[in-house]
């Protein structure tokens, strides 16, 4: 298989992974009439029934599917110690999304640090990796999403909030809209991704 066709390959399981994760989400959401947004988590979701299948087999198949992707992003980035730190972050938070689905609520304190360490890395490693294409020439806008990205997915958590889903659903759909805005750069253009 040709290195174009693998890029391809890897955005192709970054757009399936994310869409997939928050459909079993909202799914599982759809399925508990006692989930509430102000004073639930989304990980309450994965304790019982229907929707603790959807949303721990959401995220096993999604972080799964999304390790693919980080390696696929490796490739094109500019090469350097910020964007392989980057992506190693990046990698290792998506098997923590998947360790989150694996290790539910009720294995604490396990799932609490998987989850710190998943929405801590989120932003650290969209970060680095924006920080790894500033000098990279043309297309700023795309550096400008990065960077505002990595930052908003942090800034998320220093508001007061009534119950943990609302940030956790901003902070996740942030790095989901990059994650598919970048997949689609590697299908469309694998040999160079500004």
């Amino acid at each position: 298989m040709s290195l174009k066709r693998l890029r391809a390959v890897a955005g192709l399981c970054g757009i399936v992974a994310s869409l997939l994760i928050w459909s079993f989400i909202f799914l599982a959401i759809r399925s508990s009439p006692w989930f509430d947004w102000t004073r639930n988590a989304l990980s309450d979701l994965g304790v019982d029934g229907r929707a603790a299948f959807l949303f721990n087999y959401g995220l096993i198949i999604g972080g799964l599917l999304l390790f693919p992707f980080t390696i696929g992003l490796r490739q094109v980035l500019p090469r350097g110690r910020l964007s392989i730190l980057g992506t190693t972050l990046l990698s290792l938070d998506v098997l923590v999304l998947s360790g989150i689905g694996w290790f539910p609520e009720y294995e604490y304190p396990t799932h609490l640090y998987l989850s710190i360490a998943f929405f801590a890395l989120l932003p650290l490693s969209v970060l680095l990796i924006g920080a790894s294409e500033i000098r990279q020439p043309g297309r700023k806008e795309t550096r400008i999403l990065t960077i505002s990205v990595g930052l908003s997915a942090a800034i998320v958590w220093i508001f007061p909030w009534n119950g943990l889903a609302i940030p956790e659903t901003i902070s996740g759909l942030l790095g989901s809209t990059w994650v598919i805005f970048k997949a689609f750069r590697l299908i469309q253009e694998p040999s160079t991704l500004g």
